[in-house]
């Protein structure tokens, strides 16, 4: 989803530095379904811990809630710039975590997915603090995303001819001031020279464009939000068709 006054702009940065091909936002596609199982029993966490509060970093640099060795294991390749992932997060986040992570049968690991350039700058600042803060984050960008696409249609036409006119490796940093991402995420922590650092991280940059074409390659990942549920690609929907699928898989 990418405004018109803006859209030269995007596909610039976007093939430029990272040579990322466009995928869809909210794309419907289902192209696998999990295989049906039997109910499965809760399984506690280890003595004060909450399945709900176990985060770790995945070796396919994802961000995983949940038990590790849960038997139902939930991908989301998700867009921070994308507003049917924003509408998903909405509508899903509180029940899939307190009553599907928390109960040890689901883990949800969210990887990030480079639809256009506002994912770049995004998701290198949603992923600049803490690991445990990337899923909370990124959950709050949804909620704000509508205001940063109004910021670029707000922006002077000035300050977008400058911006294009930026060096390459400026340009991530310069998006994520215009737009609002800049200031939005130093309310919540990350500081700016923090965040100026983090957006300077071209390698960083390049490994996030890497894991959008390894997801592509590996589960031909067409549009966001795409789930993968025990490595199957199960296409992109609601979270109420979702949910149906995570009991079919088991959690029930």
């Amino acid at each position: 989803m990418i405004r018109n006054r803006f859209r030269l702009i995007a596909l610039g940065l976007v093939a430029a530095p990272l040579a990322l091909g466009l995928a869809a936002c909210g794309k419907k596609d289902e192209t696998a379904s999990p295989t049906s199982g039997e109910p499965i029993a809760k399984i506690a966490a280890p003595a004060g811990k909450s399945w709900a509060d176990t985060v770790e970093k995945t070796a396919d640099g994802g961000y995983r809630i949940g038990n590790p060795e849960a038997p139902i294991k939930l991908i989301e390749y998700g867009a921070l710039s994308c507003s049917h992932c924003a509408e998903f997060a909405k509508e899903s986040f509180t029940k899939l975590r307190d009553d599907y992570v928390a109960s040890g049968r689901v883990s949800y690991e969210l990887r990030y997915f480079m639809l256009n350039v506002f994912d770049v700058p995004a998701s290198l600042l949603a992923t600049c603090g803490s690991t445990e803060a990337v899923i909370p984050l990124s959950e709050q960008f949804w909620a704000w995303q509508p205001t940063m696409f109004q910021n670029m249609q707000n922006a002077d036409k000035a300050k977008l001819t400058a911006l294009e006119s930026l060096p390459k490796e400026k340009q991530i940093g310069a998006v994520a001031e215009v737009s609002g991402m800049t200031e939005f995420f130093a309310s919540r922590g990350i500081a700016r020279d923090q965040a100026n650092a983090c957006l300077a991280d071209t390698a960083k940059a390049k490994t996030l464009a890497d894991q959008t074409q390894k997801g592509t390659d590996e589960f031909n990942i067409s549009g966001t939000p795409t789930f993968i549920i025990n490595g199957n690609n199960v296409g992109s929907m609601a979270w109420k068709e979702l949910e149906a699928k995570l009991q079919q898989a088991g959690a029930r």
